[in-house]
């Protein structure tokens, strides 16, 4: 089978092209020091079933108690979404076994659910942008987790995570490529990173999507749909999306019809495999948890809440545009992670934000990068890359030794402006000086001297080895009046 065209999100089969849609339900465990109905400590890790209160545990006579923080955090991030705040919700048992779920049934959200509709604008690298809309955020308590590799003949149950507080946030269909669905991930990960509502460790398990998806010929209705349970990392939900949509796609051409059903991705061969028939709402017998009054929230309580908002990656992206002069794709790389943006609004406080830009992604983030390091490791810090970019502007180093006071801070640490002193860095701006190389280096090459007279784009070669006779210490500007007057061009 052929890969997607290069003109569009369809896929080529074998009798025509395809569309995949795509459907997310993503749960992300909500930052808060107790649980949802408990108050028992959320700290990740720590010795199995060290974390548990009786609530979760579900003892006999055990009641729920509803945590106020959480509620605040669904408000919050509801509103993050551009989304429509319920004041009026209720909390519903699901029902169903399973060994990590002591009480039989999980607290979630069903017809009435604390926030409603909403959008996630997503900006692609390729300058699609796609609106995806939110259908809801619920909140529900996460189930243990089981662990089968203890023992030979048996599994064991750690309760730590029963009874975390999960927002639930479902898309409507909107998706149609796995990139689009990469991108759509990874904003929604950013936005709830920069409103404090959940830290977005996939590798812990605070963010984990299930991944909904069908295919269908383009203009024909939605397909039949599989959903794809559990997916903890932003490559492994493409990588999802890529195999099922191609396995739907291979039976359908077959003559045969895709069973809804619930499947796993395996991350070592790239592959997804059926895990159960597909649950129905009826199945799981919602009803209102009679130990839990619905929840009614004010007004008043919402609009404090709103006001309490931080910059959104959208606002800000936006505004660097607009106000710093910034391409969209160096406004959307700064914007990317919360740590990544206020790293560089310090640098650019009261310096030029383009030229601050340029040095944190570029030799900042590409040595990051290039070292395996985050933004919180970085050896050199934002008021010392500040140092950097007033010595550029001051005209004290020219951006080649730049790099080099850059790399010393980066290896040795130190105030770069002590740096470039102590170590006679300063760039030289002495135009007798610089005049005595330019006039060597044209008397050593008098055979290119001529040449330049004729193609003047020739001069550059001068000022690289003037540059270089003076340890690239020589002020640029300088070097290029001077020999733009001594061969005569413009």
């Amino acid at each position: 089978m052929d890969a997607k065209s290069e003109s569009s999100n369809l896929i080529a089969g074998d009798t025509g092209d395809w569309e995949v849609v795509i459907g997310m339900e993503v749960h992300a465990q909500v930052t808060s020091n107790a649980k949802l109905f408990s108050g028992a400590s959320t700290e990740f890790g720590g010795d199995p079933n060290s974390h548990v209160s009786l609530v979760d545990a579900a003892m006999p006579g055990m009641l729920p108690v509803i945590n106020e923080a959480c509620v605040a955090q669904a408000v919050r991030t509801g509103l993050g979404l551009k989304a429509e705040i319920n004041l009026y919700s209720v909390f519903d048992r699901k029902n169903y076994f399973y060994p990590d779920l002591p009480q039989g049934y999980q607290i979630s959200q069903y017809k009435n659910p604390i926030v409603g509709e909403g959008e996630v604008i997503v900006d692609l690298l390729s300058g699609e942008r796609v609106i995806v809309g939110i259908e809801r955020l619920h909140l529900e308590q996460d189930a243990g987790k089981s662990l089968h590799d203890q023992h030979p003949q048996n599994s064991y149950v750690d309760l730590n995570r029963s009874g975390v507080a999960l927002m639930e946030i479902v898309s409507k269909p909107d998706l149609r490529s796995s990139e689009q669905a990469k991108a759509y991930v990874s904003k929604l990960r950013t936005i709830l990173r920069y409103l404090g509502t959940c830290d977005g460790n996939m590798e812990q398990g605070s963010l984990r999507a299930d991944v909904n998806v069908s295919v269908r010929r383009p203009g024909e209705d939605f397909g039949t749909r599989c959903e794809i349970k559990n997916v903890n990392s932003i490559r492994f939900i493409g990588q999802a999306i890529e195999y099922e949509a191609r396995r739907q796609i291979e039976i359908i051409e077959d003559g045969g019809t895709i069973d809804q059903e619930t499947r796993l991705f395996d991350a070592k061969t790239g592959e997804t495999r059926s895990m159960r028939s597909k649950e129905e709402a009826h199945d799981y017998r919602y009803f209102p948890d009679p130990d839990l009054l619905p929840l009614e929230l004010t007004q008043g309580l919402v609009d404090g809440i709103a006001a309490s908002l931080p910059e959104l990656p959208d606002e800000k992206r936006a505004r660097f545009i607009a106000d710093y002069g910034l391409t969209p794709y160096d406004a959307d790389v700064l914007v990317s992670e919360r740590e990544s943006v206020d790293y560089f609004e310090e640098v650019a406080k009261g310096r030029d934000a383009k030229q601050a830009a340029n040095w944190v992604i570029n030799e900042l983030f590409g040595r990051l990068n290039k070292e395996g390091l985050t933004i919180d490791d970085s050896p050199v810090s934002s008021a010392q890359l500040g140092g950097i970019v007033d010595l550029i502007k001051a005209g004290t180093i020219s951006g080649k030794i730049a790099k080099d006071v850059f790399d010393i801070v980066w290896t040795e640490g130190g105030d770069p402006a002590e740096i470039v002193e102590t170590r006679g860095l300063k760039q030289v701006t002495d135009t007798g000086a610089i005049e005595k190389a330019v006039d060597e280096v044209m008397a050593a090459n008098p055979d290119k001297v001529a040449q330049a007279k004729e193609k003047p784009a020739l001069a550059g070669w001068f000022v690289g080895q003037v540059m270089k006779a003076t340890g690239g210490k020589a002020s640029p500007q300088a070097v290029n009046a001077l020999l733009k007057s001594k061969l005569g061009i413009e």
